[in-house]
């Protein structure tokens, strides 16, 4: 597993933004509840996903050793026009990016995950916009694709978030998800040798053992890189037509309610 560049992160939060601020500028109804996060709408999934990356923006620039208090950075504020609207969110990416772009990655700033560097927040805000724009797009009834270079890189930090919690957070509900003897495999068909879009995930006694490649498995999870993606993190439900699931299913649901991040 290769990390992709600082500049491809950095690249990917800009094109995401701009992805999400079409699907904002275009919406006939922003009020709309979000289908895959029913407590908020169309608008205030925008409006959070903007206050996340303000928050981020806040701490890369000024290097922060602990985490700001939320309300300092109100996450849920916004202008109320959608004309207003867009413009705040493209500031808000464009001011994250070159704050990121700015630092590098390997300036230290605070965060939740062990690593404690610029470089962090730049995957983990690319993935974070990856995955809401797929929210913002399904409450607005558009279509959604992304590259698959970002979708396989969005499974593996994925699984190293569920790794690290499960190794440092010993109240986190994916601490459950131990035994040994028990396996899941994520197969994207229309992946390539070089992309390499398949991966085992071994739940032992103590934390995940996780690698890329085609192994046998308690179950498998089967189909179109983006909808293993979303089926992943929980987005898609795994009887759409699009995905197969071979083996212990239960075994996929008890890792999916208990493998939560976001």
């Amino acid at each position: 597993m290769t990390l992709l560049s600082h500049d491809r992160y950095c690249d990917e939060i800009a094109h995401q933004v701009g992805l999400l601020r079409a699907v904002v500028t275009s919406a006939a109804d922003l009020s709309a509840t979000v289908p895959t996060c029913p407590d908020w709408s169309l608008e205030q999934l925008v409006r959070h996903t903007g206050g996340a990356l303000r928050w981020v923006e806040l701490m890369v620039r000024t290097r922060a050793e602990e985490e700001f208090p939320e309300d300092q950075v109100p996450l849920g504020e916004g202008p109320e026009d959608v004309g207003e609207l867009d413009a705040w969110l493209a500031e808000t990416g464009d001011t994250l990016v070159a704050a990121l772009r700015e630092a590098g990655p390997d300036a230290k700033v605070w965060s939740w995950s062990g690593i404690p560097t610029s470089g962090f927040w730049a995957r983990r805000m690319a993935h974070e916009l990856t995955i809401h724009r797929a929210d913002a797009t399904h409450a607005a009834g558009q279509p959604y694709e992304v590259d698959p270079e970002i979708a396989a890189d969005a499974i593996d930090e994925w699984l190293q978030l569920v790794e690290f919690a499960q190794r440092t957070m010993p109240d986190d509900e994916s601490r459950e998800l131990r035994g040994p003897g028990r396996s899941i495999h994520l197969h994207a068909t229309d992946g390539t040798p070089e992309l390499n879009a398949e991966w085992v995930v071994e739940l032992t006694d103590d934390v995940i053992v996780w690698r890329r490649g085609h192994e046998k498995a308690t179950v498998a999870l089967r189909g179109p890189l983006t909808a293993v993606l979303l089926a992943f993190y929980r987005r898609l439900p795994l009887d759409s037509p699009e995905l197969e699931v071979l083996g212990e299913r239960e075994l996929l649901e008890f890792w999916l309610k208990r493998a939560s991040f976001g």
